[in-house]
């Protein structure tokens, strides 16, 4: 692979991020339990979140106003205000949960910040992505902090363009086959999966992935035979 960029996803590829979500997604779905089944919560929350990502993106922020919206929905308009009160602080608490590096995380990046350019690419909220990355100590190992707004095939032409590089060049890593992969490939560039435990459901893609530039791999650290010779 003639490369020169690798681009690494951060959430649940750098650090864990889906498992405090869930946990948070449970503690609303049980707070709403007068009013629907817990999995029913859980369910109506989902269908929230997907309908506001065209107008508040992916993140902490938007959750918050989802979880708002879901139990004002279900209760028809009955909900207490400590109720919301609650699903708030579920979302505030997530700001402060600690940055938990992935196993085998920072040695990676150090084996391969000589060799190429290390760029972090992951969507979400730009306030809580970047206060994320100043905890994680990570900071330094890259070239370069993209915080998008989505991952489309658009998104990826248009870092790759700031990057002065051609897609070939190209490389990204991360947890989601539906945001990291297929976008990446399907302009030319190169992509490896490192498949996390938890996965929140708008990321999952049904089929199998074949491509002459994709790759799995079980963690980051092994990523490294791919790349070092």
């Amino acid at each position: 692979m003639p490369l020169k960029v690798i681009a690494f996803d951060a959430d649940d590829t750098l650090w864990v991020n889906e498992p405090y979500f869930r946990e948070a997604e449970d503690k609303f779905s049980t707070l709403l339990e007068d009013y629907l089944p817990h999995h029913s919560v859980t369910k109506e929350l989902f269908k929230t979140e997907l309908q506001n990502i065209p107008l508040y993106g992916y993140g902490i922020k938007g959750f918050i106003l989802s979880m708002m919206e879901t139990a004002l929905r279900v209760s028809n308009n009955t909900v207490p205000h400590t109720v919301v009160e609650k699903a708030i602080q579920y979302g505030k608490d997530l700001l402060d949960k600690p940055i938990e590096l992935l196993d085998g995380v920072e040695e990676t990046l150090r084996h391969l910040k000589d060799r190429y350019r290390l760029v972090m690419a992951t969507k979400g909220d730009l306030l809580d992505q970047e206060r994320k990355l100043k905890r994680s100590g990570l900071e330094s190992y890259f070239h370069h902090i993209e915080i998008m707004s989505d991952k489309q095939e658009a998104d990826y032409r248009k870092l790759i363009r700031h990057l002065d590089i051609s897609p070939e060049e190209f490389l990204m890593a991360g947890n989601s086959l539906k945001s990291d992969a297929l976008p990446v490939l399907a302009i030319g560039g190169h992509a490896i999966h490192v498949p996390y435990h938890t996965t929140w459901e708008h990321e999952k893609v049904s089929s199998p992935v074949e491509h002459i530039n994709f790759r799995q791999v079980e963690n980051l650290k092994a990523i490294l035979p791919h790349l070092l010779f």
